[in-house]
């Protein structure tokens, strides 16, 4: 499986993402600029954290205006995964691939420490790894992670069971029902603020991230592997 690692000015856990593909899974992945404007060859896209043009207007609405954000349209479109974590996350709500928005942290502070996450469906393309209830530690390090919607996307969010992590416990940024993750409806979608790019070894305190990508990745095969 090949993966592109998007990279905008101002990221800054592309590197992290790229080492979680092909140091602890072994696939193929390259580091994909934002004016690129073909994705053909890829098979999964990873959408990084970090602080996209300086988060400037909006964490991601420029990120949004990038050629490249519209390939990822195109991407997502035709079914295949895109995962985007951190500032990632908050590009795919820009570009309306995830509904919602993440605001400021409720105490209005930048938030860098691991929490523990609950693994709420695991019936996904990135979560079929887990066990349905299974709490996870992965890191956070975000300022606007307050995850936000209207009353009626609550509901549809539940009614379809797109909520796919919320933090177990402690609510770190305030975020509506505790909300740390969501797929789109069509499943092929991720967002999430807690990055589990950073929590794939045992070295960094954790390696509970690791099975997003393996999900990912055990998928694809089955998928496309005779």
């Amino acid at each position: 499986m090949k993966f592109a690692v998007l990279v905008f000015p101002g990221s800054n856990c592309d590197v992290d993402m790229y080492h979680a593909i092909k140091d602890e899974l072994g696939e193929e992945v390259e580091y994909v600029w934002h004016d690129a404007t073909d994705l053909s060859e890829f098979d999964g896209v990873l959408v990084p954290g970090g602080f996209s043009y300086g988060d400037y207007l909006r964490c991601g609405a420029m990120a949004n205006q990038s050629n490249v954000m519209a390939e990822v349209k195109k991407f997502a479109e035709a079914g295949k995964p895109v995962l985007g974590v951190c500032n990632g996350f908050q590009i795919l709500t820009e570009a309306g691939l995830l509904p919602g928005a993440l605001l400021r942290n409720k105490n209005l502070k930048f938030m860098c420490r691991t929490v523990e996450l609950k693994v709420e469906n695991n019936d996904t393309l990135f979560t079929h790894q887990y066990e349905a209830g299974q709490i996870i530690n992965v890191p956070i390090a975000h300022g606007e992670g307050n995850y936000f919607c209207d009353d009626q996307t609550l509901a549809e969010l539940k009614a379809n069971n797109q909520i796919v992590f919320t933090y177990s416990g402690e609510n770190p940024n305030g975020s509506l029902e505790d909300i740390a993750g969501i797929i789109n409806e069509r499943g092929n979608v991720l967002g999430m603020m807690p990055h589990p790019e950073r929590a794939v070894d045992t070295l960094l305190g954790s390696d509970d991230g690791l099975k997003v990508f393996k999900s990912i990745v055990k998928m694809w095969r089955e998928s496309h592997v005779s």
